[in-house]
């Protein structure tokens, strides 16, 4: 098993696929240091958001996800 992390919208792209998965345990520093460094670097923007099994965490560096939870990196959501 292992830790399921989605990426939406421009970090999708960034990532060059919508997900991918990683060995858990993992914590947000673990995470950040787990991307490549263009996605690190846009997820540590203050509007992305990060959700735990569908909860969205007010505060990212208490990430403790565990194999087979599922991390979802939202970018800022822009509209018309």
């Amino acid at each position: 098993m292992a830790v399921k992390l989605l990426f939406l919208g421009k970090l999708a792209d960034i990532a060059g696929a919508p997900d991918s998965e990683v060995p858990g345990p993992l914590d947000w520093q673990g995470l950040l240091a787990g991307l490549p460094a263009a996605l690190a670097e846009a997820a540590r923007g203050d509007k992305v958001k990060l959700a735990l099994n569908g909860t969205i965490l007010a505060e990212r560096a208490k990430l403790a996800a565990v194999d087979g939870d599922e991390v979802a990196l939202l970018p800022p959501v822009s509209g018309g």
